[in-house]
């Protein structure tokens, strides 16, 4: 008994870092570009875009698809950033723990 009262504690104590691991997420962003600097974006740690920023040089009708290509590029080095900043948080928290392999938290 004396063990179970241990581990129902250690799983509160879980949840409650799991909350603030959350709200610390929530709180992160990373920028990324494309084109050398040309279009830049950031994401919060949800993964919503909430800058977007473009050379006024790429604002050509006759290059959106260039354009179109480089704003795809910056999200998704954006969100390869903050796909790191995530995990690094959560082997923080994680530390230590016996977690099966292949648990993703806190998501």
């Amino acid at each position: 008994m004396k063990d179970l009262m241990g581990m129902m504690k250690q799983a509160k104590a879980m949840q409650e870092r799991m909350q603030s691991l959350q709200q610390e997420i929530a709180e992160v962003s990373a920028t990324g570009q494309s084109g050398g600097g040309m279009v830049t974006m950031t994401l919060n740690g949800k993964g919503d875009m909430t800058t977007l920023a473009i050379d006024p040089s790429l604002v050509k009708p006759d290059e959106a698809d260039i354009l179109e290509d480089l704003v795809i590029a910056a999200h998704a080095d954006a969100k390869t950033k903050l796909e790191v900043i995530v995990q690094e948080k959560t082997q923080e928290l994680t530390a230590g723990l016996q977690l099966p392999g292949g648990m993703k938290l806190p998501f």
